[in-house]
């Protein structure tokens, strides 16, 4: 109703333009909200305030003659103004009341539609490092990043889901390094453990696994290994762990790939396991590899060096990003020939673009601010339309039981991981409060409220409406000895005329108009708070009707009521991953 209320003052703006009534210079985002007292109508317009300046009218002036040129029909009963020119839109009780038979008649499939168009539209996030297991931060980049598909999917984006494996550069290479070493200890227990490589127990397993498959296929003495290495502290970390890599790579020769893939592909099976019992799921997996491999990051480095955009600086090649909106150029190539990891990302934009996608949207960590205008300065360096990409960025995620904040530390001594918190919540707590705020504001996640199963916890007391209505008819069905059969019309439907079924029908009223904002804002929040109010103007009709009356016509309204209710709910927390449990 607010896209239709939105189009009616649009095309009432463009007749008094045409008309020549009006000298409108600039277009501006009409915005119609749901009034917030009920005497003053369904939905309200700004629009005559946000005129005003341009127009040079007063705004009540302003609102009459919009009011004039709106072109009403059966949806609404009256337009009228209030105070300093707000508008105000009274839509029928009869249409209001016709929800109910859309959403019982659609079920499943209430609140799509196709607004995009079918537009192809790609969209990468999580794509967390196979370096170790995720933890609590990449989980709430794959609860926002899966939610915000199944929104864009409902308003008809031909959506396409991938995850970036950055399996190239410096970090996969540190990774294979630690692993080794630590298969090396496992028949040397002198050998030393370099301070910045990981540490993780989770290395230690897979060098086990490497030795029960090898056994000392890889094994080198520590003479052969450490001669000639610069010392390992704090001021010469980098140095010696790149000397390292350098040494496993000489010693170990062709078997070096092999030790490399054997860590990769274990973190990287295990990645992939804990997002499907995530309920997260990926159309693609795309390896950075790829892009070297297939000549992308050349052709790329050639399109840069045809336009004279790179240039030679201490032996390292250069983009002039600062060219392009950047604050500083930046690395392409290092001086000793490897490509940085910026070098590929720009070669993946362009492979997403060529692949057809008119929209891209990456999901990204609260510490890459400094990516984006750099991503954008490429995409603009070589010809592409950097307005095609979204990056919404997401803040921490901090763990407290109770007051007490938890230290994010594990047996491992690195960080608490996603399937720990999974295992001790359970996937619809964590989906549920990694999305109940915006992705750009920190989240305090309170482990006890989480598990707690009280009116406090948000999820719970969502789940809990939907298991209350689910009680409702076994309770019917116990009654009457059958099921409960739909059976309703707009008599029936009159008969719903208290204050709690009339604010219960203005909100699912909005359930379409809120996935359209969410899907568009990419503010999946927008839709869990949607649901904690719809569950709150339910809870409180179970606590003031009575739903099974002698009355079988008003009973048959209450109950289609609370079964549209039901379906609504069912429908919003299956778009967040989230189940809607019958018993709790």
């Amino acid at each position: 109703m607010k896209q239709y209320i939105e189009q009616l003052l649009k095309e009432a703006i463009t007749t008094l333009r045409q008309q020549q009534q009006w000298s409108i210079t600039t277009d501006f985002p009409i915005q119609v909200q749901r009034a917030r007292e009920r005497q003053h109508g369904d939905y309200a317009s700004n629009v005559a305030l946000m005129l005003a300046k341009q127009l040079k009218q007063a705004p009540r002036e302003i609102a009459t003659a919009l009011i004039a040129h709106i072109n009403t029909d059966s949806k609404l009963a009256k337009v009228d103004i209030a105070g300093p020119g707000f508008i105000n839109f009274y839509v029928r009780d009869e249409l209001k009341q016709t929800i109910i038979n859309d959403i019982l008649s659609a079920q499943d499939n209430f609140g799509r539609c196709d607004i995009a168009d079918s537009k192809k539209l790609h969209i990468e996030f999580v794509s967390a490092n196979p370096t170790g297991p995720m933890h609590v931060g990449h989980g709430r980049h794959a609860a926002y990043g899966m939610s915000v598909v199944n929104l864009l999917r409902m308003i008809g984006y031909q959506v396409h889901a991938e995850y970036y494996i950055n399996d190239a550069g410096r970090q996969m290479d540190i990774l294979a390094a630690s692993v080794w070493l630590r298969y090396l200890q496992q028949f040397d227990a002198t050998i030393p453990f370099p301070t910045n490589a990981y540490h993780g127990d989770y290395v230690i397993d897979i060098a086990k696994t490497l030795v029960a498959q090898q056994q000392r296929r890889f094994y080198y003495s520590p003479e052969e290994i450490f001669t000639g290495l610069p010392n390992d502290d704090k001021d010469n970390g980098d140095t010696y762990i790149d000397a390292l890599i350098a040494q496993a790579k000489k010693l170990l020769a062709k078997d070096y790939a092999e030790v490399h893939q054997f860590g990769l592909q274990i973190i990287l099976d295990d990645i992939r396991q804990d997002l499907e019992e995530f309920g997260v799921e990926f159309d693609g997996w795309f390896s950075e590899r790829t892009l070297v491999e297939n000549g992308k990051v050349e052709q790329t480095l050639q399109q840069l060096q045809a336009k004279d955009l790179l240039y030679r600086q201490d032996g390292a090649l250069w983009f002039k990003s600062s060219q392009f909106g950047d604050e500083k150029d930046r690395v392409f190539q290092r001086e000793n020939g490897q490509n940085t990891y910026f070098a590929s990302d720009i070669a993946y934009h362009l492979d997403k673009l060529e692949r057809g996608f008119e929209r891209v949207i990456d999901v990204l960590g609260a510490d890459h601010h400094g990516y984006v205008p750099r991503v954008r300065a490429a995409m603009r360096a070589l010809g592409a339309n950097d307005q095609q990409l979204d990056t919404p960025i997401v803040q921490f995620a901090v763990l407290f039981r109770g007051k007490q904040k938890v230290q994010m530390s594990t047996r491992s001594g690195e960080f608490v991981t996603l399937r720990e918190l999974r295992q001790e919540v359970g996937n619809d707590a964590t989906r549920f409060f990694y999305v109940m705020r915006k992705v750009s504001q920190h989240i305090d996640f309170d482990l006890e409220l989480a598990k707690s199963h009280s009116n406090e916890n948000p999820v719970y007391y969502v789940q809990y409406a939907h298991a209350r209505i689910c009680s409702v008819f076994k309770q019917y069905k116990q009654n009457q000895n059958r099921p409960f059969e739909r059976k309703i019309d707009s008599t029936t439907l009159a008969l719903l005329t208290r204050e709690s079924e009339l604010a219960l029908i203005d909100h699912l009223n909005d359930y379409q108009d809120t996935l359209i904002q969410a899907a568009q804002r990419l503010e999946p929040c927008l839709l869990s708070n949607y649901l904690r109010e719809l569950a709150a103007y339910f809870h409180s009709y179970y606590n003031t009707e009575q739903f099974l009356v002698d009355d079988a016509p008003l009973q048959q309204a209450r109950l289609n009521l609370i079964t549209a209710v039901k379906q609504v709910i069912a429908n919003g927390l299956s778009l967040l991953g989230v189940s809607a449990p019958e018993e709790m």
